[in-house]
């Protein structure tokens, strides 16, 4: 990006760096402000492109990747049981392939607004651990909101704090492997951080977090560089201080071990009489509730193949008589991404989440084999990311919807730095 004025770089760049900053800090107060953000973050960078009448930065595989599956979400919305709010979820979903080109446009022009990113979310984390422990322990938060089942700090009701930090975690790390050398006395500090927001996880009681966050410790220990004694560290010692807490306040543990085992129906405690009698037991997905809005998902899909039932419409076809399961069917999405893509999209929509799957797969082995070689495809760095990336592409796990707009934005941060750094690595070699 080339600027004529001070002016056009404060509208164009400065802005825009702002706002992407601050995007941790947004996402905290819920999806408005995040939303709002990258929306005026692409509006801008479409604004300079035309002013510029340069469009060749969105000359690029993974925005042509994108722009297929944006193409197709519009046309499966207008074809595949229309409605206006369908329509405009497809119509609006291309702001984040436009983001994420913007972003590491703005990187390539000066790179240095990466520690103001980095300082967000360090001092986010800072103030959620500080108040989430507090809430756990006193039974409120420094605000006075009371801890109900699990812990939420700011949050509240959303009940979705180990969520935002399992899925900022990886980037949070990498960014400070990225920024700083491990012997930098500021490093401890952050290791410190880096071991009490696992914990803070767990304390939340989000079940799908706690394995996320250690799905990316498990894929930085196999695939970086130098990483693996520093990882091994902060993941055995939160272990540690996870066993001390467990035996002080027992209330996270029995929610993400206790109650998992009971809602999966695995404990000859949990068999009901009638199945007890002639000796079956079932045995649930994740729960009865998870089980059943997948039994119902795979109904959709096998009755709508091609094109599913339309985007965001699970909610609506659950009640069908033909799709659902039991009283437990309906929510707004199935809760896993596979299921709701194959739903709500089809085949034809399934095949780019298999696509991204295979060459995530593909170039992750690639980087394994030459690791036995003693070399890397991927920096530390990029394993960071890719291991916040995992968390999105791993299918057995509960999830949120995938077009909803606070989990698709927490998503896509990811991507501008890997393309960045793939880029950058490009060009010095």
């Amino acid at each position: 990006m080339v600027f004529n004025s001070l002016g056009d770089k404060f509208f164009f760049f400065h802005i825009s760096t702002i706002l992407f900053s601050l995007i941790p800090i947004f996402l905290i107060t819920g999806p408005f402000l995040s939303d709002l953000s990258i929306s005026l973050i692409s509006l801008l960078f479409l604004l300079y492109c035309i002013k510029t009448n340069n469009f060749s930065y969105f000359k690029n595989k993974y925005f042509y990747f994108f722009l297929l599956f944006w193409l197709y979400l519009i046309l499966n919305s207008l074809i595949n049981n229309f409605s206006i709010d369908n329509f405009g979820t497809a119509i609006v979903y291309g702001r984040f392939g436009i983001f994420v080109i913007a972003i590491v446009a703005l990187l390539n022009v000066d790179d240095k607004f990466i520690k103001f990113f980095f300082y967000c979310i360090f001092v986010c984390f800072l103030i959620l651990i500080i108040d989430g422990f507090y809430q756990y322990f006193s039974g409120e938060n420094i605000l006075g909101w009371k801890r109900s089942e699990r812990t939420s700090s700011f949050f509240g009701e959303e009940k979705i704090l180990g969520s935002y930090v399992s899925r900022l975690w990886p980037i949070f790390f990498g960014l400070s492997i990225f920024i700083f050398k491990q012997k930098d006395k500021l490093f401890f500090l952050f290791i410190t951080i880096f071991i009490l927001s696992e914990v803070l996880i767990f304390l939340s009681g989000d079940r799908s977090a706690f394995f996320n966050i250690n799905l990316s410790a498990i894929f930085v220990i196999l695939f970086s560089q130098k990483l693996l004694k520093l990882r091994l560290f902060t993941l055995i010692t939160s272990i540690l201080l996870l066993i001390i807490i467990s035996f002080v306040n027992p209330t996270s543990k029995e929610r993400v071990f206790d109650k998992t085992f009971n809602q999966m129906n695995i404990g000859d405690q949990n068999i009901n009489v009638e199945n007890k009698l002639h000796g079956i037991k079932d045995i649930y997905i994740f729960s009865k509730q998870h089980t059943h809005h997948y039994i119902t998902g795979f109904k959709m899909f096998l009755d709508n193949k091609l094109l599913g039932v339309g985007i965001k419409n699970f909610r609506i076809f659950c009640s069908d008589v033909k799709y659902k399961e039991s009283y437990l069917s309906c929510s707004t999405h199935p809760h896993n991404t596979y299921i709701q893509i194959l739903a709500e999209t089809g085949l034809f929509g399934f095949m780019f989440l298999l696509t991204a799957l295979f060459y995530f797969c593909k170039y992750v082995l690639q980087h394994l084999f030459l690791r036995f070689k003693g070399k890397y495809y991927f920096t530390d760095f990029e394993i960071c990311v890719l291991s916040g990336i995992s968390i999105y592409l791993w299918p057995f796990i509960p999830t949120g919807s995938i077009f909803t707009n606070w989990l698709s934005i927490i998503m896509f941060i990811n991507m501008p730095f890997l393309i960045w750094s793939r880029q950058l690595n490009k060009i010095n070699d």
